[in-house]
């Protein structure tokens, strides 16, 4: 069952379930009102559409209409974007991605450059010099194509990894940003595809 801290000018239970959806709405997550009435151990979804209501009657949240997960935190203006995550990419050496992560979160568009496509979330340490750590979720733009000095997710004999893009005259290197990681590289006639560019990131609590 959910427990956290309340707001004083609510009634207690209101007050938590508002703290819940504020954190997790924060966090990207548009909670269904099945999974509000699990977190606080409500009987039945009605409990929950009750206090959803209210804060929203309240201005406290604001709801999308003809959307199951359509609350939103008010004031925002922002039309939140869906994406999937799709799977798990590595930083390190390359693991298959296709391990089906069935996730969803809402996010602001504006935190990303370019507008990404979906989430995977990073295995291992090679891109911490980037910031990108293990268990982050990467957000990509899917393209076939990247620039000299980009971070992308590529795939490489099946699997994905993320990397910085180096292009050179005759060859392609993948490059870790960590010094205890080998550098990648791509030989003539070898299965290596670009899936996308990276956009930035989603940390996990």
């Amino acid at each position: 069952m959910y427990t956290m801290d309340t707001d004083d000018t609510l009634p207690p239970q209101r007050a938590a379930v508002l703290a819940f959806l504020r954190r997790e709405l924060a966090a990207g997550r548009a909670p269904s009102l099945a999974e509000v009435a699990a977190a606080f151990g409500f009987a039945s979804r009605n409990a929950a559409h009750k206090h959803v209501q209210a804060l929203v009657a309240d201005g406290l949240l604001e709801q999308l209409p003809g959307r199951k997960r359509g609350l939103r935190l008010p004031g925002g203006g922002v039309e939140l974007l869906p994406l999937q995550v799709l799977g798990r990419v590595a930083a390190g050496v390359p693991v298959g991605a296709d391990i089906g992560l069935d996730r969803q979160l809402w996010l602001d568009p504006r935190v990303f450059s370019p507008r990404p496509d979906y989430l995977l979330q990073v295995e291992g340490d090679s891109m911490i010099d980037d910031g990108i750590l293990d268990g982050d979720l990467v957000a990509v733009r899917r393209s076939a194509d990247a620039r000299d000095g980009q971070t992308v997710v590529a795939r490489v004999d099946g699997e994905l990894t993320i990397k910085r893009l180096q292009r050179e005259r005759r060859r392609v290197r993948l490059l870790p940003r960590n010094p205890a990681h080998a550098p990648i590289e791509v030989h003539p006639g070898q299965d290596f595809a670009i899936e996308g560019v990276y956009c930035g990131l989603v940390r996990q609590g």
